[in-house]
């Protein structure tokens, strides 16, 4: 609910407002989480209306984040993690997946909906090495400076910079490559960069109308072809298998079907910075 008598600049105190919709908990409904408001689950009802395979998708995100995740702690060696965009706390969060390979991991959750905030601080007031800040990730130098992502983030060493399902949410005026760019400079050589989006498919017009639907409900909502998500990777090593729909990367279980929507409609990947 709204606190109207805050002092919006103090960064302990956190604002919500339930009359309107964030990609945060929008994405909680998906997931069949409980900490969203009625009018996050109107734009997802409306958006699961144009196409029901959203939560499925959703649920391809979350997997393959656990993929990369315990594939970067385990045989890569990265210990610090930004996560950014990372949403509400839900099952298997990337702190917990990195610090069962490497209890000494650290995780930075950074996201715009102060809700995040406060569940984060919730769950994590016990764990020394992950911290949750607010912040809006269209103004990367910020985020890089921030006070509690410089004391958590050593950019001497490897990071790996997350943008799962985040930058579907930044549209093509706000420069979203410029972003990347700047958060691609900012980290050493050996850092990875785990990328996801939602994918056109030539094939199928609900992803255009979704499109529709998230900018006219939600006010963000960009639907790219795996060619503009590969761009995101420019000056980067992809890994294989590449860019890929998301069941596809580096699968743990066998895809008896990769020509569904709900396969093909989120694309990503994972690169190293050389």
């Amino acid at each position: 609910m709204s606190n109207d008598n805050a002092d919006n600049n103090d960064p302990e105190i956190v604002v919500l407002d339930d009359g309107v919709p964030t990609a945060a908990r929008v994405y909680d409904v998906m997931l069949d989480g409980k900490d969203n408001y009625a009018i996050d689950r109107q734009v997802a009802e409306a958006s699961l209306a144009v196409m029901p395979e959203l939560k499925e998708i959703a649920l391809h995100n979350r997997a393959i984040l656990h993929r990369v995740v315990r594939y970067l702690a385990t045989e890569e060696g990265i210990t610090q993690f930004l996560d950014l965009g990372s949403g509400l706390p839900t099952v298997r969060n990337t702190h917990e997946v990195a610090q069962e390979a490497n209890p000494e991991a650290r995780v930075v959750y950074v996201d715009i909906d102060p809700i995040v905030l406060a569940h984060g601080r919730a769950i994590l007031q016990d764990n020394e090495n992950t911290a949750v800040v607010t912040a809006d990730i269209r103004k990367p130098r910020e985020v890089l400076d921030h006070p509690e992502v410089r004391a958590m983030i050593d950019f001497d060493k490897p990071v790996c910079v997350m943008l799962c399902g985040i930058l579907h949410h930044i549209l093509d005026e706000e420069d979203p490559q410029a972003i990347v760019t700047a958060l691609r400079e900012a980290v050493p050589s050996g850092s990875f960069f785990f990328i996801t989006n939602f994918t056109r498919l030539g094939d199928s017009p609900e992803s255009e109308e979704l499109e529709r639907v998230l900018l006219s409900q939600l006010g963000t909502g960009r639907v790219r072809t795996p060619e503009e998500l590969t761009r995101f990777f420019d000056g980067l090593e992809l890994l294989s298998p590449g860019v890929v729909p998301l069941p596809l990367w580096r699968p743990e279980e066998i895809v008896t079907d990769a020509t569904t929507v709900g396969v093909r409609f989120m694309t990503g990947g994972v690169a190293r910075k050389p």
